[in-house]
Protein backbone atom coordinates (compact mmCIF):
# COMPACT_ATOMS: atom_id res chain seq x y z
CA UNK A 1 0.00 0.00 0.00
CA UNK A 2 2.68 2.72 0.70
CA UNK A 3 4.81 1.20 -2.73
CA UNK A 4 1.66 1.98 -4.37
CA UNK A 5 0.85 5.97 -2.34
CA UNK A 6 4.60 6.63 -3.29
CA UNK A 7 4.20 5.34 -7.03
CA UNK A 8 1.16 7.66 -7.67
CA UNK A 9 2.81 10.86 -5.66
CA UNK A 10 5.47 9.99 -8.28
CA UNK A 11 3.55 9.84 -11.14
CA UNK A 12 2.22 13.03 -10.16
CA UNK A 13 5.32 14.70 -9.36
CA UNK A 14 6.40 13.79 -12.76
CA UNK A 15 3.38 15.11 -13.99
CA UNK A 16 3.64 18.10 -12.62
CA UNK A 17 7.14 18.59 -13.58
CA UNK A 18 6.48 17.49 -17.00
CA UNK A 19 3.61 20.12 -17.37
CA UNK A 20 6.37 23.26 -16.32
CA UNK A 21 9.22 21.92 -18.52
CA UNK A 22 7.74 23.81 -21.32
CA UNK A 23 7.80 26.97 -19.72
CA UNK A 24 11.09 26.10 -18.12
CA UNK A 25 12.80 25.44 -21.56
CA UNK A 26 11.42 28.85 -22.95
CA UNK A 27 13.02 30.61 -20.07
CA UNK A 28 16.54 28.66 -20.61
CA UNK A 29 16.07 29.86 -24.53
CA UNK A 30 15.44 33.53 -23.63
CA UNK A 31 18.38 33.26 -21.30
CA UNK A 32 20.93 32.14 -23.74
CA UNK A 33 21.46 28.88 -21.94
CA UNK A 34 20.52 26.96 -24.90
CA UNK A 35 22.30 23.47 -23.91
CA UNK A 36 20.06 23.22 -20.97
CA UNK A 37 16.87 24.06 -22.81
CA UNK A 38 18.03 21.99 -25.67
CA UNK A 39 17.96 18.96 -23.08
CA UNK A 40 14.46 19.89 -22.10
CA UNK A 41 12.92 20.43 -25.82
CA UNK A 42 14.52 17.02 -26.34
CA UNK A 43 13.10 14.90 -23.59
CA UNK A 44 9.92 16.50 -24.70
CA UNK A 45 10.15 15.56 -28.16
CA UNK A 46 10.78 11.82 -27.20
CA UNK A 47 7.56 12.33 -24.97
CA UNK A 48 5.59 13.52 -28.19
CA UNK A 49 7.25 12.75 -31.18
CA UNK A 50 4.30 13.98 -33.14
CA UNK A 51 4.68 17.50 -31.37
CA UNK A 52 6.86 19.47 -34.76
CA UNK A 53 7.30 22.26 -32.07
CA UNK A 54 9.67 20.64 -30.31
CA UNK A 55 11.85 19.06 -32.83
CA UNK A 56 11.88 22.77 -33.94
CA UNK A 57 12.94 24.21 -30.43
CA UNK A 58 15.32 21.62 -30.20
CA UNK A 59 17.03 21.94 -33.64
CA UNK A 60 16.95 25.95 -32.88
CA UNK A 61 18.69 25.47 -29.69
CA UNK A 62 21.52 23.49 -30.99
CA UNK A 63 22.21 25.55 -34.11
CA UNK A 64 22.32 28.45 -31.79
CA UNK A 65 24.40 27.20 -29.68
CA UNK A 66 26.58 26.05 -32.71
CA UNK A 67 26.38 22.11 -32.17
CA UNK A 68 25.48 21.59 -35.77
CA UNK A 69 26.65 17.67 -35.20
CA UNK A 70 23.85 17.07 -33.19
CA UNK A 71 21.88 18.98 -35.11
CA UNK A 72 22.38 17.13 -38.27
CA UNK A 73 22.31 13.99 -36.67
CA UNK A 74 19.18 14.61 -35.11
CA UNK A 75 17.79 15.58 -38.84
CA UNK A 76 19.04 12.87 -40.32
CA UNK A 77 17.25 10.60 -37.70
CA UNK A 78 14.05 12.19 -37.98
CA UNK A 79 14.19 12.04 -42.21
CA UNK A 80 14.95 7.80 -41.85
CA UNK A 81 11.71 8.11 -39.71
CA UNK A 82 9.84 10.65 -41.55
CA UNK A 83 11.22 10.87 -45.13
CA UNK A 84 8.09 11.96 -46.54
CA UNK A 85 8.23 15.15 -44.37
CA UNK A 86 9.28 17.89 -46.62
CA UNK A 87 9.32 20.42 -43.89
CA UNK A 88 12.35 18.50 -42.34
CA UNK A 89 14.78 19.09 -45.61
CA UNK A 90 14.26 22.58 -45.18
CA UNK A 91 15.85 22.46 -41.64
CA UNK A 92 18.78 20.30 -42.83
CA UNK A 93 19.33 22.71 -45.75
CA UNK A 94 19.27 25.87 -42.97
CA UNK A 95 21.99 23.46 -41.17
CA UNK A 96 24.01 23.35 -44.00
CA UNK A 97 23.65 27.03 -45.20
CA UNK A 98 24.89 27.94 -41.31
CA UNK A 99 28.09 25.75 -41.77
CA UNK A 100 28.61 27.88 -45.33
CA UNK A 101 27.82 24.73 -47.79
CA UNK A 102 25.58 26.64 -49.72
CA UNK A 103 25.90 23.93 -52.54
CA UNK A 104 24.54 21.23 -50.27
CA UNK A 105 21.99 23.72 -48.75
CA UNK A 106 20.33 23.86 -52.04
CA UNK A 107 20.01 20.02 -52.96
CA UNK A 108 18.48 19.88 -49.58
CA UNK A 109 15.44 22.91 -50.60
CA UNK A 110 14.92 21.58 -53.78
CA UNK A 111 14.28 18.34 -52.51
CA UNK A 112 11.89 20.00 -50.29
CA UNK A 113 9.55 21.31 -52.94
CA UNK A 114 10.33 17.87 -54.34
CA UNK A 115 8.52 16.26 -51.37
CA UNK A 116 5.67 18.68 -51.14
CA UNK A 117 2.29 16.94 -50.68
CA UNK A 118 -1.10 17.91 -52.16
CA UNK A 119 -2.34 18.67 -48.72
CA UNK A 120 -2.83 22.42 -48.23
CA UNK A 121 -1.30 22.74 -44.46
CA UNK A 122 1.56 20.80 -46.07
CA UNK A 123 1.78 23.32 -48.48
CA UNK A 124 1.87 25.79 -45.73
CA UNK A 125 4.37 24.52 -43.37
CA UNK A 126 6.88 23.89 -46.16
CA UNK A 127 6.38 27.48 -47.62
CA UNK A 128 6.43 29.07 -43.93
CA UNK A 129 9.85 27.55 -42.85
CA UNK A 130 11.46 28.79 -45.84
CA UNK A 131 10.15 31.92 -44.84
CA UNK A 132 11.09 31.86 -41.31
CA UNK A 133 14.85 31.51 -43.22
CA UNK A 134 14.45 34.55 -45.21
CA UNK A 135 14.56 31.99 -48.22
CA UNK A 136 11.86 33.97 -50.15
CA UNK A 137 12.65 32.34 -53.24
CA UNK A 138 12.07 28.93 -52.52
CA UNK A 139 9.11 29.71 -50.29
CA UNK A 140 7.35 31.38 -53.82
CA UNK A 141 8.12 27.92 -55.45
CA UNK A 142 6.82 26.55 -52.44
CA UNK A 143 3.29 27.99 -53.02
CA UNK A 144 3.56 28.01 -56.73
CA UNK A 145 3.74 24.27 -56.81
CA UNK A 146 1.30 23.55 -54.34
CA UNK A 147 -1.40 25.68 -56.44
CA UNK A 148 -0.59 23.49 -59.24
CA UNK A 149 -0.66 20.17 -56.90
CA UNK A 150 -4.31 21.34 -55.82
CA UNK A 151 -5.06 22.57 -59.26
CA UNK A 152 -6.28 25.90 -57.98
CA UNK A 153 -3.45 28.33 -59.10
CA UNK A 154 -4.67 31.48 -57.39
CA UNK A 155 -5.55 29.86 -54.08
CA UNK A 156 -1.73 31.28 -52.72
CA UNK A 157 -1.64 34.60 -54.13
CA UNK A 158 -2.26 36.12 -50.98
CA UNK A 159 0.40 34.54 -49.46
CA UNK A 160 2.88 35.24 -52.41
CA UNK A 161 1.72 38.85 -52.60
CA UNK A 162 2.92 39.40 -48.93
CA UNK A 163 6.06 37.35 -50.28
CA UNK A 164 7.28 39.49 -52.87
CA UNK A 165 6.48 42.31 -51.24
CA UNK A 166 9.06 41.34 -48.58
CA UNK A 167 11.57 40.56 -51.74
CA UNK A 168 10.92 43.96 -52.69
CA UNK A 169 9.42 43.16 -56.04
CA UNK A 170 6.51 45.26 -56.62
CA UNK A 171 5.53 44.40 -59.71
CA UNK A 172 4.49 40.85 -58.55
CA UNK A 173 3.05 41.72 -55.60
CA UNK A 174 0.35 43.79 -57.38
CA UNK A 175 -0.14 41.09 -60.12
CA UNK A 176 -0.48 38.30 -56.55
CA UNK A 177 -2.98 40.77 -55.13
CA UNK A 178 -5.10 41.08 -58.56
CA UNK A 179 -4.93 37.50 -58.99
CA UNK A 180 -5.91 37.16 -55.05
CA UNK A 181 -9.02 39.90 -56.01
CA UNK A 182 -10.03 38.10 -59.16
CA UNK A 183 -10.20 34.39 -56.72
CA UNK A 184 -12.12 35.74 -54.23
CA UNK A 185 -13.63 39.63 -54.87
CA UNK A 186 -15.01 39.86 -51.15
CA UNK A 187 -11.09 40.18 -50.60
CA UNK A 188 -10.95 43.38 -52.96
CA UNK A 189 -11.69 45.62 -49.48
CA UNK A 190 -8.66 43.96 -47.97
CA UNK A 191 -6.65 44.27 -51.06
CA UNK A 192 -7.19 47.86 -51.45
CA UNK A 193 -5.86 48.47 -47.78
CA UNK A 194 -2.94 46.50 -48.39
CA UNK A 195 -2.12 48.23 -51.33
CA UNK A 196 -2.57 51.67 -49.39
CA UNK A 197 -0.14 50.90 -46.82
CA UNK A 198 2.49 49.67 -49.14
CA UNK A 199 2.77 51.16 -52.39
CA UNK A 200 4.73 54.31 -53.18
CA UNK A 201 3.50 56.93 -55.05
CA UNK A 202 5.50 56.09 -57.75
CA UNK A 203 3.89 52.22 -57.71
CA UNK A 204 0.31 53.41 -58.63
CA UNK A 205 1.46 53.94 -62.32
CA UNK A 206 2.67 50.02 -62.28
CA UNK A 207 -0.78 49.56 -60.48
CA UNK A 208 -2.85 51.29 -62.97
CA UNK A 209 -1.28 49.03 -65.87
CA UNK A 210 -2.17 46.07 -65.14
CA UNK A 211 -5.22 47.02 -64.24
CA UNK A 212 -5.78 48.23 -67.59
CA UNK A 213 -4.88 45.11 -68.64
CA UNK A 214 -7.25 43.38 -66.85
CA UNK A 215 -10.10 45.48 -67.27
CA UNK A 216 -9.28 44.46 -71.09
CA UNK A 217 -8.93 40.59 -70.47
CA UNK A 218 -11.62 40.49 -68.05
CA UNK A 219 -14.20 43.35 -69.09
CA UNK A 220 -17.43 41.61 -67.19
CA UNK A 221 -15.23 41.34 -63.91
CA UNK A 222 -16.84 45.14 -62.25
CA UNK A 223 -14.07 44.98 -59.65
CA UNK A 224 -11.11 45.70 -61.60
CA UNK A 225 -12.62 49.15 -62.48
CA UNK A 226 -13.52 49.41 -58.78
CA UNK A 227 -9.69 49.36 -58.31
CA UNK A 228 -9.21 51.38 -60.70
CA UNK A 229 -11.44 54.14 -59.55
CA UNK A 230 -9.88 53.51 -56.08
CA UNK A 231 -6.71 54.54 -57.67
CA UNK A 232 -8.04 57.71 -59.21
CA UNK A 233 -9.26 58.52 -56.06
CA UNK A 234 -5.62 57.93 -54.24
CA UNK A 235 -4.65 60.41 -56.45
CA UNK A 236 -6.89 62.63 -56.45
CA UNK A 237 -7.98 62.26 -59.93
CA UNK A 238 -11.33 62.87 -59.40
CA UNK A 239 -12.45 63.34 -63.38
CA UNK A 240 -11.21 59.75 -64.33
CA UNK A 241 -12.58 58.39 -61.25
CA UNK A 242 -15.86 59.79 -62.26
CA UNK A 243 -15.15 58.38 -65.68
CA UNK A 244 -15.14 54.76 -64.04
CA UNK A 245 -18.30 54.78 -62.08
CA UNK A 246 -20.76 56.19 -64.68
CA UNK A 247 -19.17 53.23 -66.90
CA UNK A 248 -19.41 50.56 -63.79
CA UNK A 249 -23.22 52.58 -62.97
CA UNK A 250 -24.38 51.43 -66.53
CA UNK A 251 -22.89 48.18 -66.52
CA UNK A 252 -24.27 47.16 -63.61
CA UNK A 253 -27.56 49.00 -64.03
CA UNK A 254 -27.24 50.90 -60.33
CA UNK A 255 -29.17 53.59 -59.73
CA UNK A 256 -26.38 56.05 -58.53
CA UNK A 257 -25.46 55.29 -55.42
CA UNK A 258 -21.66 55.03 -56.63
CA UNK A 259 -21.26 58.16 -58.92
CA UNK A 260 -23.27 59.80 -55.07
CA UNK A 261 -20.73 58.51 -53.23
CA UNK A 262 -17.87 59.57 -55.39
CA UNK A 263 -19.36 63.29 -55.22
CA UNK A 264 -19.39 63.73 -52.10
CA UNK A 265 -15.95 62.49 -51.64
CA UNK A 266 -14.76 65.01 -53.95
CA UNK A 267 -16.78 67.66 -52.35
CA UNK A 268 -15.23 66.80 -48.77
CA UNK A 269 -11.93 67.17 -50.28
CA UNK A 270 -13.35 70.55 -51.86
CA UNK A 271 -12.76 69.32 -55.18
CA UNK A 272 -16.07 71.15 -56.53
CA UNK A 273 -16.15 71.00 -59.72
CA UNK A 274 -15.55 67.27 -59.69
CA UNK A 275 -18.67 66.78 -57.55
CA UNK A 276 -20.75 68.98 -59.24
CA UNK A 277 -20.16 67.32 -62.31
CA UNK A 278 -21.15 63.83 -60.30
CA UNK A 279 -24.04 65.24 -58.63
CA UNK A 280 -25.07 66.75 -61.78
CA UNK A 281 -24.83 63.74 -63.76
CA UNK A 282 -27.32 61.87 -61.28
CA UNK A 283 -29.93 64.84 -61.84
CA UNK A 284 -29.61 64.82 -65.35
CA UNK A 285 -29.51 61.25 -66.29
CA UNK A 286 -31.57 59.27 -63.36
CA UNK A 287 -34.26 61.84 -63.34
CA UNK A 288 -36.72 62.67 -60.20
CA UNK A 289 -37.36 58.62 -60.19
CA UNK A 290 -33.80 58.28 -58.75
CA UNK A 291 -33.75 57.95 -54.96
CA UNK A 292 -30.54 60.02 -55.27
CA UNK A 293 -32.24 62.73 -57.13
CA UNK A 294 -32.97 65.41 -54.08
CA UNK A 295 -29.62 64.77 -52.18
CA UNK A 296 -28.03 64.83 -55.72
CA UNK A 297 -29.21 68.09 -56.82
CA UNK A 298 -28.94 69.57 -53.39
CA UNK A 299 -25.28 68.56 -52.99
CA UNK A 300 -25.05 69.76 -56.44
CA UNK A 301 -26.17 73.21 -55.05
CA UNK A 302 -24.14 73.67 -52.02
CA UNK A 303 -21.12 72.19 -53.91
CA UNK A 304 -21.60 75.76 -56.24
CA UNK A 305 -21.98 78.18 -53.23
CA UNK A 306 -18.63 76.48 -51.36
CA UNK A 307 -16.51 76.96 -55.05
CA UNK A 308 -17.79 80.47 -54.84
CA UNK A 309 -17.41 81.71 -51.37
CA UNK A 310 -14.81 79.58 -50.40
CA UNK A 311 -12.88 81.16 -53.79
CA UNK A 312 -12.83 84.68 -52.48
CA UNK A 313 -13.13 85.57 -56.20
CA UNK A 314 -16.84 85.97 -56.40
CA UNK A 315 -18.48 88.49 -58.03
CA UNK A 316 -21.87 90.33 -57.34
CA UNK A 317 -23.79 89.14 -60.40
CA UNK A 318 -22.16 84.98 -59.49
CA UNK A 319 -24.02 85.45 -55.68
CA UNK A 320 -27.13 86.54 -57.91
CA UNK A 321 -26.97 83.44 -59.67
CA UNK A 322 -26.43 81.52 -56.95
CA UNK A 323 -29.40 82.97 -55.04
CA UNK A 324 -31.65 82.32 -58.06
CA UNK A 325 -30.32 78.85 -58.01
CA UNK A 326 -31.40 78.60 -54.36
CA UNK A 327 -34.69 80.56 -55.25
CA UNK A 328 -35.53 78.02 -57.87
CA UNK A 329 -34.49 74.61 -55.86
CA UNK A 330 -37.18 75.36 -52.60
CA UNK A 331 -39.48 76.41 -55.28
CA UNK A 332 -39.48 72.68 -56.93
CA UNK A 333 -39.33 71.23 -53.84
CA UNK A 334 -41.70 73.55 -51.77
CA UNK A 335 -41.08 75.62 -48.53
CA UNK A 336 -41.77 73.01 -45.72
CA UNK A 337 -39.31 71.06 -42.83
CA UNK A 338 -37.83 68.76 -45.96
CA UNK A 339 -35.73 72.07 -47.67
CA UNK A 340 -35.38 73.80 -44.47
CA UNK A 341 -31.48 73.52 -44.38
CA UNK A 342 -31.84 74.83 -48.24
CA UNK A 343 -33.94 78.10 -46.79
CA UNK A 344 -31.38 78.30 -43.56
CA UNK A 345 -28.14 78.28 -46.41
CA UNK A 346 -30.48 80.70 -48.75
CA UNK A 347 -30.68 83.30 -45.36
CA UNK A 348 -26.85 82.99 -45.00
CA UNK A 349 -26.31 84.29 -48.51
CA UNK A 350 -28.75 87.04 -48.46
CA UNK A 351 -27.39 88.08 -44.97
CA UNK A 352 -23.55 87.95 -45.41
CA UNK A 353 -22.89 88.37 -49.28
CA UNK A 354 -25.63 89.99 -50.77
CA UNK A 355 -26.36 92.51 -47.49
CA UNK A 356 -30.30 91.82 -47.18
CA UNK A 357 -30.84 91.07 -43.55
CA UNK A 358 -34.46 91.57 -44.37
CA UNK A 359 -35.10 89.74 -46.70
CA UNK A 360 -32.96 86.55 -44.92
CA UNK A 361 -34.49 87.26 -41.37
CA UNK A 362 -38.08 87.13 -43.54
CA UNK A 363 -36.74 83.23 -44.66
CA UNK A 364 -35.90 82.26 -40.86
CA UNK A 365 -38.97 83.78 -39.35
CA UNK A 366 -41.11 81.50 -41.70
CA UNK A 367 -38.80 78.39 -41.39
CA UNK A 368 -39.03 78.51 -37.85
CA UNK A 369 -42.97 78.57 -37.83
CA UNK A 370 -42.85 74.90 -40.31
CA UNK A 371 -45.08 72.34 -38.30
CA UNK A 372 -42.91 68.85 -37.42
CA UNK A 373 -40.09 70.54 -37.61
CA UNK A 374 -36.99 68.51 -36.57
CA UNK A 375 -35.81 69.99 -33.30
CA UNK A 376 -31.73 70.15 -33.92
CA UNK A 377 -32.85 71.98 -37.09
CA UNK A 378 -35.34 74.32 -35.52
CA UNK A 379 -33.16 75.17 -32.93
CA UNK A 380 -30.02 75.84 -35.47
CA UNK A 381 -32.70 78.31 -37.26
CA UNK A 382 -33.37 80.11 -33.88
CA UNK A 383 -29.70 80.64 -33.64
CA UNK A 384 -29.07 82.16 -36.99
CA UNK A 385 -32.11 84.35 -36.82
CA UNK A 386 -30.67 85.37 -33.35
CA UNK A 387 -27.12 86.45 -35.15
CA UNK A 388 -29.53 88.14 -37.92
CA UNK A 389 -31.06 90.58 -35.42
CA UNK A 390 -27.83 91.39 -33.66
CA UNK A 391 -26.69 92.10 -36.67
CA UNK A 392 -30.04 94.57 -37.02
CA UNK A 393 -28.53 95.76 -33.53
CA UNK A 394 -32.34 94.32 -32.54
CA UNK A 395 -30.41 92.85 -29.26
CA UNK A 396 -33.62 91.61 -27.46
CA UNK A 397 -35.02 89.84 -29.73
CA UNK A 398 -31.67 88.16 -30.32
CA UNK A 399 -31.58 87.08 -26.78
CA UNK A 400 -34.99 85.83 -26.64
CA UNK A 401 -33.94 83.28 -29.40
CA UNK A 402 -30.53 82.40 -28.00
CA UNK A 403 -32.62 81.87 -24.72
CA UNK A 404 -35.61 79.71 -26.28
CA UNK A 405 -32.02 77.40 -27.50
CA UNK A 406 -30.50 77.67 -23.85
CA UNK A 407 -33.63 76.16 -22.31
CA UNK A 408 -34.20 73.46 -24.74
CA UNK A 409 -30.96 72.16 -25.11
CA UNK A 410 -29.41 72.42 -21.62
CA UNK A 411 -26.41 69.71 -21.24
CA UNK A 412 -25.99 69.55 -25.12
CA UNK A 413 -23.63 71.71 -27.21
CA UNK A 414 -26.06 73.00 -28.40
CA UNK A 415 -27.14 74.86 -25.42
CA UNK A 416 -24.18 75.60 -25.00
CA UNK A 417 -23.99 77.44 -28.27
CA UNK A 418 -26.65 79.35 -27.52
CA UNK A 419 -25.56 80.15 -23.93
CA UNK A 420 -22.10 81.22 -25.24
CA UNK A 421 -23.88 83.57 -27.79
CA UNK A 422 -25.85 84.76 -25.32
CA UNK A 423 -22.92 85.89 -22.87
CA UNK A 424 -21.31 87.44 -26.18
CA UNK A 425 -24.60 89.62 -26.62
CA UNK A 426 -24.07 90.52 -22.86
CA UNK A 427 -20.21 91.27 -23.70
CA UNK A 428 -21.20 93.57 -26.66
CA UNK A 429 -23.94 95.70 -24.12
CA UNK A 430 -21.23 96.23 -21.48
CA UNK A 431 -22.75 93.98 -18.97
CA UNK A 432 -19.12 92.31 -18.44
CA UNK A 433 -19.50 90.59 -14.82
CA UNK A 434 -22.68 88.69 -16.07
CA UNK A 435 -20.81 87.79 -19.38
CA UNK A 436 -17.62 86.90 -17.41
CA UNK A 437 -19.26 84.56 -15.55
CA UNK A 438 -21.10 82.40 -18.28
CA UNK A 439 -17.92 82.24 -20.08
CA UNK A 440 -16.08 80.56 -16.92
CA UNK A 441 -19.17 78.09 -16.90
CA UNK A 442 -18.64 77.55 -20.53
CA UNK A 443 -15.38 76.66 -20.24
CA UNK A 444 -15.78 73.31 -19.23
CA UNK A 445 -18.07 72.61 -22.22
CA UNK A 446 -17.57 69.62 -23.91
CA UNK A 447 -16.90 71.10 -26.87
CA UNK A 448 -13.16 71.74 -27.80
CA UNK A 449 -14.41 74.78 -29.61
CA UNK A 450 -16.79 76.57 -27.71
CA UNK A 451 -14.43 76.10 -24.26
CA UNK A 452 -11.35 77.94 -26.03
CA UNK A 453 -13.60 80.46 -27.11
CA UNK A 454 -14.73 81.28 -23.31
CA UNK A 455 -11.41 80.82 -22.41
CA UNK A 456 -10.13 83.29 -24.86
CA UNK A 457 -13.17 85.25 -23.45
CA UNK A 458 -12.47 84.99 -20.08
CA UNK A 459 -8.94 85.92 -20.14
CA UNK A 460 -9.54 89.15 -22.42
CA UNK A 461 -12.04 90.35 -20.70
CA UNK A 462 -10.20 89.91 -17.02
CA UNK A 463 -7.05 91.41 -18.42
CA UNK A 464 -8.29 94.56 -19.74
CA UNK A 465 -10.40 95.21 -17.05
CA UNK A 466 -7.88 94.95 -14.60
CA UNK A 467 -5.53 97.30 -16.30
CA UNK A 468 -7.47 100.82 -15.22
CA UNK A 469 -10.14 102.10 -13.28
CA UNK A 470 -12.52 102.50 -16.25
CA UNK A 471 -14.06 99.82 -18.66
CA UNK A 472 -14.61 102.52 -21.30
CA UNK A 473 -11.93 101.32 -23.44
CA UNK A 474 -12.86 97.82 -23.08
CA UNK A 475 -16.46 99.28 -23.67
CA UNK A 476 -15.37 101.21 -27.05
CA UNK A 477 -13.46 97.42 -28.35
CA UNK A 478 -16.51 95.60 -27.53
CA UNK A 479 -18.57 97.94 -29.49
CA UNK A 480 -16.10 98.02 -32.23
CA UNK A 481 -16.37 94.37 -32.57
CA UNK A 482 -20.57 94.23 -32.45
CA UNK A 483 -19.76 96.67 -35.52
CA UNK A 484 -17.49 94.58 -37.53
CA UNK A 485 -20.26 91.66 -36.77
CA UNK A 486 -23.04 94.05 -38.05
CA UNK A 487 -20.52 94.71 -41.51
CA UNK A 488 -20.76 98.42 -40.28
CA UNK A 489 -17.28 98.64 -40.87
CA UNK A 490 -16.24 102.63 -41.16
CA UNK A 491 -18.20 103.04 -38.08
CA UNK A 492 -15.69 99.97 -36.90
CA UNK A 493 -12.62 101.44 -37.80
CA UNK A 494 -13.49 105.10 -36.12
CA UNK A 495 -14.39 103.30 -32.99
CA UNK A 496 -11.01 101.77 -33.25
CA UNK A 497 -9.39 104.89 -33.78
CA UNK A 498 -11.24 106.41 -30.82
CA UNK A 499 -9.43 103.85 -28.82
CA UNK A 500 -6.16 104.55 -29.55
CA UNK A 501 -6.35 107.96 -29.40
CA UNK A 502 -8.00 108.40 -26.30
CA UNK A 503 -6.01 105.40 -24.49
CA UNK A 504 -2.81 105.32 -26.35
CA UNK A 505 -1.14 103.20 -23.60
CA UNK A 506 -4.20 101.20 -22.68
CA UNK A 507 -3.06 96.92 -23.59
CA UNK A 508 -5.55 96.74 -26.50
CA UNK A 509 -3.38 98.28 -29.86
CA UNK A 510 -2.81 94.45 -30.48
CA UNK A 511 -6.37 93.44 -30.36
CA UNK A 512 -7.34 96.57 -32.70
CA UNK A 513 -4.56 95.28 -35.05
CA UNK A 514 -6.35 91.85 -34.74
CA UNK A 515 -9.86 93.34 -35.67
CA UNK A 516 -8.80 95.33 -38.21
CA UNK A 517 -7.21 92.62 -39.84
CA UNK A 518 -10.52 90.90 -39.41
CA UNK A 519 -12.04 93.25 -41.61
CA UNK A 520 -9.60 93.43 -43.97
CA UNK A 521 -10.08 89.86 -44.00
CA UNK A 522 -14.09 90.61 -44.89
CA UNK A 523 -13.00 92.79 -47.35
CA UNK A 524 -10.97 90.42 -49.42
CA UNK A 525 -8.05 92.93 -48.56
CA UNK A 526 -5.30 90.42 -47.74
CA UNK A 527 -2.24 92.72 -47.90
CA UNK A 528 -3.48 94.53 -45.32
CA UNK A 529 -4.44 92.01 -43.29
CA UNK A 530 -1.16 90.43 -43.66
CA UNK A 531 0.34 93.64 -42.71
CA UNK A 532 -1.49 94.18 -39.46
CA UNK A 533 -1.21 90.79 -38.87
CA UNK A 534 2.44 90.76 -38.57
CA UNK A 535 2.89 93.78 -36.60
CA UNK A 536 1.22 91.41 -33.87
CA UNK A 537 3.19 88.79 -34.80
CA UNK A 538 6.48 91.65 -34.47
CA UNK A 539 5.82 93.94 -31.49
CA UNK A 540 2.83 91.71 -29.76
CA UNK A 541 3.74 88.05 -30.17
CA UNK A 542 3.75 87.42 -25.59
CA UNK A 543 0.06 89.00 -25.76
CA UNK A 544 -2.96 86.71 -26.31
CA UNK A 545 -3.45 87.28 -29.49
CA UNK A 546 -0.10 86.73 -30.72
CA UNK A 547 -0.67 82.40 -31.92
CA UNK A 548 -4.25 84.09 -33.21
CA UNK A 549 -2.05 85.97 -35.37
CA UNK A 550 0.26 83.44 -36.27
CA UNK A 551 -1.73 81.24 -37.57
CA UNK A 552 -4.00 83.34 -39.51
CA UNK A 553 -0.76 85.47 -41.16
CA UNK A 554 0.37 81.70 -41.94
CA UNK A 555 -3.22 80.74 -43.67
CA UNK A 556 -2.88 84.25 -45.63
CA UNK A 557 0.38 83.74 -46.93
CA UNK A 558 -0.90 79.92 -47.90
CA UNK A 559 -4.51 80.29 -49.29
CA UNK A 560 -4.39 83.84 -50.93
CA UNK A 561 -0.87 85.86 -51.18
CA UNK A 562 0.47 82.08 -52.44
CA UNK A 563 3.64 82.56 -50.40
CA UNK A 564 4.33 78.53 -49.76
CA UNK A 565 7.66 79.10 -48.20
CA UNK A 566 6.86 82.28 -45.52
CA UNK A 567 3.59 80.23 -44.48
CA UNK A 568 5.75 76.94 -43.82
CA UNK A 569 8.11 79.39 -41.76
CA UNK A 570 4.73 81.12 -40.02
CA UNK A 571 3.33 77.32 -39.19
CA UNK A 572 6.81 75.62 -37.99
CA UNK A 573 7.09 78.86 -35.82
CA UNK A 574 3.56 77.94 -34.17
CA UNK A 575 3.96 74.95 -33.27
CA UNK A 576 7.67 74.68 -32.19
CA UNK A 577 7.20 78.39 -30.25
CA UNK A 578 3.89 77.66 -29.20
CA UNK A 579 3.22 73.81 -28.90
CA UNK A 580 0.51 74.85 -25.90
CA UNK A 581 -1.72 76.81 -28.48
CA UNK A 582 -4.58 75.27 -29.99
CA UNK A 583 -3.28 75.82 -33.28
CA UNK A 584 -0.18 73.91 -32.96
CA UNK A 585 -1.90 70.87 -33.86
CA UNK A 586 -3.74 72.08 -37.13
CA UNK A 587 -0.05 74.23 -37.84
CA UNK A 588 1.91 71.30 -37.88
CA UNK A 589 -0.26 69.19 -40.40
CA UNK A 590 -0.50 72.05 -43.06
CA UNK A 591 3.69 72.63 -42.44
CA UNK A 592 3.99 69.21 -43.42
CA UNK A 593 1.38 68.96 -46.14
CA UNK A 594 3.40 72.15 -47.64
CA UNK A 595 6.39 70.09 -47.16
CA UNK A 596 5.10 67.56 -49.15
CA UNK A 597 4.35 64.79 -46.43
CA UNK A 598 1.66 62.02 -47.09
CA UNK A 599 -0.91 62.56 -44.68
CA UNK A 600 -3.18 59.96 -43.91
Amino acid sequence: MQRWILAFLSIISSTSIFAQDPRLAQQYFQDGEYEKAATIYNQLFEKDPRNDYYFDRYIACLTVAGDFANAEKAVKKQLRATPQEAKLYVTYGNILDLQFQPQAAQKQYEEAIKKISSERFDIHKVASAFLEINKYEFAIAAYEKGGKLINSPYEFSYNLAELYRRKGDVSNMIQQYLNTVYDKPERLNTVKQLLQRYLQEKDYEILKKQLYARIQDYPDYFFFTDLLTWVFLQEKDYSRALRQVRALDKKLGENGGRIFQLAQIAYNDQAYDAAIEAFDYIVDTKGPTSTFYLDAKRESLRANRDKLVKGYSYTKEELLKLEQAYETFVNEFGRSRITASMLMELAELEAYYLNNLDKAINILSAVIEYPNMNRYDLANAKLQLGDFYLMKNEIWEATLLYSQVDKEFKEDLLGHEARYRNANLSYFSGDFEWAQAQFKVLKGSTSKLIANDALERSIFITDNLGLDTTAIPLQLYANAELLVFQNRFDEAFATMEEILKRFPKHGLQDDVLYLKAQIYKKQRNYPAAANALQVIVDNHIEEIRGDNALFELATIYEYHLKNIEKAKELYETLFIDFSGSTFAVEARKRYRILRGDTIQ
